[in-house]
């Protein structure tokens, strides 16, 4: 289940978690599929696209998990520059990203770190969420743009939490 997944998209997630085609495919590859992104914080402005995280126990696992997720119908795209993080892209409905993280993922725990925060604190989620829509206005079709618009402030928050002693998972 999506804990405190906002409700528009709610229905669309229970696709994703349980037994679900991925987590079907993947069986006991598959640690835990957690919900990331915009659309995992409730109330937070976001495209309708939800962000997934496949948790596996190992690196050495992923070769098994893409030739069973291409089975039905994803397709591997590699890193996409992003160390720690395999994205597959699939045309299924509703709209996702779809990632493999090893369980000792930096980029994992920086997923799961950045969600728990702005489900904690809704100041940073207002302001986050208003960063995004200047962006998307500035920025328009331009994914790259808008996603390095988000990096410097998702960095910023980050370390300031760690500078506050917190565990951010």
């Amino acid at each position: 289940m999506c804990p405190r997944l906002s409700r528009r998209f709610r229905k669309a997630c229970e696709c994703f978690i349980g037994q679900t085609p991925i987590a079907v495919a993947l069986g006991p590859l598959a640690q835990r599929i957690e919900h990331v992104g915009s659309t995992s914080v409730e109330g937070l402005a976001s495209k309708p696209i939800i962000d997934l995280d496949v948790v596996i126990s190992s690196d050495a696992d992923l070769p098994a998990v893409i030739e069973r997720l291409l089975k039905i119908g994803y397709r591997h795209e590699g890193d996409l520059g992003i160390p720690g993080r395999e994205a597959f892209a699939s045309e299924t409905s509703p709209a996702h990203h779809l990632y493999v993280c090893d369980r000792n993922s930096q980029e994992l725990a920086r997923h799961i770190a950045f969600r728990n925060l702005l489900r904690a604190h809704p100041e940073t989620a207002n302001a986050y969420a208003e960063l995004k829509r200047d962006l998307a206005q500035r920025f328009g079709d331009d994914r790259d743009a808008y996603t390095e618009g988000k990096s410097e402030f998702i960095e910023r928050v980050l370390s300031d939490a760690r500078g506050e002693g917190s565990s951010l998972t």
